[in-house]
């Protein structure tokens, strides 16, 4: 039995130990967002974040997840209620055939927690690791910089605007 906190939620799953936390995640808790790609950790559609650390969700042991915080994009918010990153997304139309995004997402959220101004050059080596053919790359570097804007503590005066 392995127990993890999933999006806020303590979870328990009988599982044997070696099994990729990618299949638990699909499979026995019904969280699609992250993806089956290559398998190897080399294209990052199955990327998740492990107590603030993206991972590959495909090479990682769900025996690893044990007492920690798992964050999948379905832990970011709902359809009706999409996240700051979520929304940028949306609203930049970064997106296209979908596949590689929830990784992305998940790759730029546990960036953005630990440096809310990231450059560019940051965000694009974050996303490195990310393969990607449909060519919004562009659209995607904005949304980051437009999640990073709405995540940013506003001060007080700026609120009052």
């Amino acid at each position: 039995m392995t127990s993890m906190i999933l999006n806020g939620e303590r979870r328990a799953v009988r599982a044997a130990a070696e099994t990729p936390l990618l299949y638990v995640l699909r499979e026995e808790f019904g969280l699609n967002a992250a993806k089956f790609g290559c398998g190897l950790g080399q294209c990052g559609a199955c990327t998740v974040v492990i107590d603030g650390e993206a991972v590959f969700s495909c090479i990682t042991p769900v025996m690893l997840a044990e007492n920690r915080q798992v964050t999948t994009l379905e832990g970011l918010g709902t359809a009706e209620a999409p996240g700051p990153l979520q929304r940028a997304f949306i609203d930049a139309q970064a997106a296209q055939c979908g596949y590689c995004i929830p990784g992305m997402m998940m790759r730029a959220h546990a960036l953005l927690a630990r440096d809310p101004d990231a450059s560019d050059a940051a965000i694009r080596a974050e996303l490195e690791p990310h393969l990607c053919r449909c060519g919004t790359h562009m659209r995607i570097l904005r949304a980051i910089r437009l999640a990073a804007d709405a995540m940013r503590p506003r001060s007080t005066a700026e609120a009052g605007r």
